[in-house]
């Protein structure tokens, strides 16, 4: 932990992230949780850089639109270049639709899933935890529904679509403490919807960690040849001044978002570095705009089972939601 504490101090105060500068010229961007914070000054840099369309990706259509003018006003790029479209990660169907919706664009390029919540209070969406939901399984619902589109972008214009997934360094921060709980053959999933095993304080951690866990075996077990045609990664954007803490206790915000949080602009620069990484980075964690080890946690010989574990659970989740869905690997 006092290891994972110093990198922290050191990233924040001491590494000076790389101001993008790479052409995104006749690319579309897919950026979720983009009306505001970190996705939203991402947007605004993928339409700086040129792409053809950015696409806003948010439940707030007001925001999205506010968002949208803005990025216009600074950037001066078309008003046929920004676009926003609705995303619910609350609501399966909302999610479906939108990758849907994916399938009829001419091209996929990248695809930056930064939308996520951090909740203190326990509540349930689409029948298991809302954090739980939004950060994990509908973010890996989107991510598989939408890589068949990236796979065909690849082939017709042979090119690498990037898949993007904004996690964090507080993966390392938590012991994952319901596992701890979890009966011989029981789902982690139907763990964390137990109200009544719940440690919501570690909560967001927790979901960090399943992501980085669930996103390194899905690329192990069923994305690792050397031809595969979509990069896959996973990206640590540092503590950043954004909407996610609003639930986060005042004494806390002051601390975290006062003392030590990037400026908004400054983290989103690792969204747009991670989607434009190349073969390198595939299945692997970036922090800093580079290469990055994962926690020791995840890296342990328990770490690997607990991936198989997440990996395994998630699938089952997402075959349910979804059949067939595992074949878009």
């Amino acid at each position: 932990m006092t290891h994972w504490i110093l990198q922290v101090i050191y990233s924040q105060y001491f590494v000076t992230l790389p101001f993008p500068t790479k052409s995104w010229a006749g690319k579309t961007v897919i950026v979720t949780g983009a009306s505001g914070g970190l996705g939203f000054e991402a947007a605004r840099h993928f339409a700086r850089l040129g792409a053809a369309k950015v696409i806003i990706a948010a439940r707030s259509s007001s925001k999205s639109e506010a968002a949208k003018h803005d990025i216009e006003a600074s950037t001066q790029c078309g008003a046929d270049v920004v676009e926003c479209w609705p995303l619910d990660l609350c609501s399966y169907d909302s999610v479906k639709a939108f990758a849907q919706r994916c399938h009829g664009l001419p091209r996929l390029d990248a695809m930056v899933e930064n939308a996520g919540v951090s909740l203190t209070k326990f509540g349930t969406a689409e029948g298991d935890e809302t954090t739980v939901t939004v950060n994990v399984i509908s973010t890996f619902l989107l991510a598989l529904l939408a890589l068949p589109k990236m796979k065909e972008t690849a082939r017709q214009f042979n090119t690498r679509p990037t898949l993007s997934i904004v996690t964090s360094e507080v993966h390392q921060a938590t012991r994952f403490p319901e596992l701890a709980s979890l009966a011989p053959g029981e789902s982690i999933f139907d763990s964390l919807a137990d109200e009544s095993k719940a440690r919501m304080s570690a909560r967001y951690a927790v979901t960090k960690l399943l992501e980085v866990l669930a996103a390194r075996e899905m690329v192990a077990s069923k994305a690792s040849r050397p031809d595969y045609p979509v990069t896959i990664n996973l990206l640590n954007p540092g503590l950043c001044h954004s909407e996610l803490a609003r639930e986060m206790p005042v004494v806390s915000r002051i601390f975290n978002f006062v003392l030590w949080a990037r400026p908004t602009e400054v983290g989103s620069r690792t969204l747009v570095s991670a989607a434009g990484m190349g073969r390198e980075s595939h299945g692997q964690y970036l922090s800093d705009c580079d290469i990055a080890p994962v926690g020791v946690l995840v890296r342990s010989p328990a770490g690997k089972e607990m991936q198989v574990k997440v990996w395994k659970d998630l699938s089952q989740r997402l075959e349910g939601i979804s059949p067939g869905i595992l074949q878009n690997l």
